[in-house]
């Protein structure tokens, strides 16, 4: 197995562990831009624990060189989720899911002028079900109505996701560990004043499971997660990226399913078929 492929195999643990934090935040009493500004603070601490117990050894120098894009694409990262949740709050979450998964779309139509990236036309096709899985899945074709606040806000959070992408794919010479460290830390103090003048107007309640949910999303969905998924992101093809990504959504509703008990509709199966249909396909591919 290459290392491309490798790359790969860890792109798709990253995003199958994204989208299993829904389920993960049903459990907690903690809002959830506040846990996202522990997953950072959480994240960056065990990735920079993680190296000092391997022996890895931490370079500024490649950090300095790439300054400017690690701390844009923090900080998009950051003002992502703010986006998204302000959007979960105002229309629906199938609505506001839907509007920050035109992202990859997105990027995938400003890559060849942005990144003069050659695009693999053959993958084009999969790359188009799979947002026709995402139209399935989240229900819109079903009676859901958002409206042009909750639109608008997602929309901004599928352009921040935008330039998260593009910003990864401007740096060079720097290791996944350096570069999810100073991501996630800069994306946790963007996302500080949201929490101190929105989440915290009113007292946090705080138990041991809260606790430990907050724990394992930081630790193994962000810590670990980040590292795959920045990696995979410099290193993959826009196409991948799009397609790979879609399987978040997928894995959010079978977890919704499974284990939360919630229904799908005929309709979502059959988009939860043409996402997956798309993702093994760009897996059995040897490009990007």
């Amino acid at each position: 197995m290459n290392a491309k492929s490798i790359t790969k195999i860890q792109f798709i643990i990253a995003v199958v562990l994204y989208g299993t934090i829904g389920m993960f935040l049903r459990f907690t009493t903690l809002p959830s831009a506040f846990v996202a500004m522990c997953r950072g603070l959480i994240g960056s601490t065990f990735i920079i624990l993680y190296m000092k117990v391997k022996k890895i050894p931490f370079d500024w120098d490649p950090i300095k060189k790439n300054l400017f894009w690690l701390i844009l694409s923090g900080m998009l990262l950051g003002l992502n989720w703010i986006f998204l949740f302000a959007a979960y709050d105002t229309t629906t979450i199938a609505i506001a899911s839907l509007c920050n998964y035109t992202a990859p779309m997105i990027v995938l139509i400003v890559s060849p002028i942005v990144l003069k990236e050659k695009i693999e036309k053959k993958k084009l096709p999969f790359v188009f079900l799979a947002f026709l899985g995402i139209i399935f899945v989240s229900g819109v074709l079903e009676g859901q109505k958002g409206n042009f606040l909750g639109i608008t806000l997602g929309l901004i959070a599928a352009l921040c996701f935008v330039g998260i992408v593009l910003s990864n794919k401007m740096m060079h010479d720097i290791s996944a560990y350096e570069k999810a460290i100073i991501q996630l830390l800069t994306s946790s103090v963007t996302i500080l004043p949201y929490v101190i003048f929105h989440d915290l107007k009113t007292p946090l309640i705080i138990n041991t499971q809260s606790i430990l949910i907050v724990l394992i999303v930081g630790i193994i969905h962000t810590g670990l997660a980040y590292c795959f998924y920045f990696n995979g992101l410099t290193i993959l093809s826009v196409q991948s990226v799009v397609i790979l990504g879609y399987i978040e959504p997928v894995v959010s509703v079978l977890t919704s399913f499974f284990i939360l008990h919630e229904n799908i509709s005929l309709l979502g199966w059959v988009g939860t078929i043409l996402i997956l249909s798309s993702v093994l396909t760009d897996i059995e591919s040897k490009e990007g």
